[in-house]
């Protein structure tokens, strides 16, 4: 019994390991006016529920600065890849690129990134 719990945890935990980190597969901005911008982000990630799955996606400056984060609420099991959306997302001015990269629950932020020229 104990040799099976033990092995249990073990393929548990790789299992977890699996999932890897959370990519983003497309992203698109449009500007919506002034400052202001719609980021419509994909994401692929391997969910396997409440205790893995992509968290959340980021735009970051070029500098490193976070301009918003769109949190995800819930695991996305069934759904690979996905596609949210984030309206009213303030650009300072100057900026000309930005990067959107995405995370999940257990390794944070990591996997691939997309860098998108913005253009009014």
């Amino acid at each position: 019994m104990k040799k099976l719990m033990l092995a249990a945890i073990f393929l548990s935990g790789f299992a977890t390991a699996q999932a890897g980190e959370a990519d983003v597969t497309n992203a698109r901005a449009t500007n919506t006016g002034g400052d202001l911008w719609n980021f419509s982000v994909t994401v692929q990630h391997a969910d396997e529920g409440w205790d893995h799955y992509a968290d959340k996606w980021e735009v970051v400056a070029p500098d490193g600065t976070v301009l918003a984060t769109r949190v995800l609420a819930h695991p996305h099991v069934d759904e690979q890849p996905f596609t949210r959306s984030k309206s009213g997302i303030l650009i300072p001015p100057g900026i000309a690129e930005v990067t959107v990269r995405a995370g999940d629950n257990v390794h944070g932020i990591g996997g691939r990134e997309i860098t998108i020229k913005l253009e009014k």
